[in-house]
């Protein structure tokens, strides 16, 4: 779906060098040094608090570090110009918690605004585009219904096709399901399972959900005060905790 051939030489598509990001006195991130692989599924696991969306708001600029450097695709994030950054973030796709789907628009519409107005494409290779997503999502039925039509699962899976229309190099995922009602969760689950194995998509993914996690990841990350104070397999991470901080969250959360 995305084109990894273009990535920095040695593979990494994300890299935070010294990142610092402070809300008054409080330090999220402390000099977070931390770099994700093209076409790596990498989770992000670890107690509210400990600085996991902080990340992604930063990829989406939503917020800006008070320190450090942030390159995607070889390409500076921070510190850039607006022009640059502007440029920089067409290769990101972001789901968040919340679906943010426009109410006013129909699913369809909701697909190709930001195709037809930020990248250019037509109206018809936008609406083909979406109709495709729309089949992978498992929502075909659902282009001419507004989002107050559809459940919480379904209004998350078109947030997901909106995300993919933009073909981005990486996709964020927020606690995507944490708004759901427990029984839509497996349904956007399998949906992002599908869309891992089958595209080669980087994913950078902070969840509770930790068979997911266990299912998707090529790479677990424990995050505690700001730092990644654990990083390997899921296997690894899973079964064979090294850091006791690690082994008292997840047996507070399996």
């Amino acid at each position: 779906m995305n084109d990894p051939a273009r990535k920095s030489a040695n593979g990494e598509l994300i890299r935070l060098e010294r990142v610092t990001k402070r809300f008054g006195d409080h330090t999220v991130l402390d000099h977070l040094d931390f770099s994700v692989e093209a076409g790596k599924h990498v989770t992000l696991i670890g107690p509210s608090g400990s600085g996991k969306t902080t990340i992604l708001r930063l990829l989406m600029t939503l917020i800006k570090p008070d320190e450090g450097t942030i390159t995607v695709d070889g390409d500076q994030l921070f510190p850039a110009s607006e022009k640059q950054v502007r440029e920089v973030r067409k290769k990101i796709g972001m789901v968040f918690q919340q679906f943010n789907l426009f109410p006013n628009m129909t699913v369809l519409r909701n697909i190709t605004e930001a195709p037809v107005t930020v990248l250019g494409l037509s109206k018809d290779e936008a609406e083909e585009r979406a109709r495709d997503l729309l089949e992978l999502v498992g929502l075909t039925d659902h282009v001419d219904k507004h989002p107050a039509q559809l459940s919480g699962g379904q209004q998350q899976r078109v947030a997901i096709a909106r995300a993919l229309a933009m073909r981005p190099q990486v996709l964020l995922l927020d606690e995507v399901t944490s708004a759901l009602d427990p029984e839509l969760v497996a349904g956007v689950l399998d949906v992002l399972r599908d869309i891992a194995r089958s595209t080669d998509i980087t994913m950078l993914c902070v969840t509770h959900e930790m068979n997911f996690a266990r299912d998707i990841s090529d790479q677990v990350l424990m995050f505690d005060s700001g730092r990644v104070i654990e990083a390997g397999t899921p296997e690894k991470i899973f079964s064979e905790p090294e850091h006791d901080r690690t082994r008292e969250f997840l047996s507070a959360v399996l």
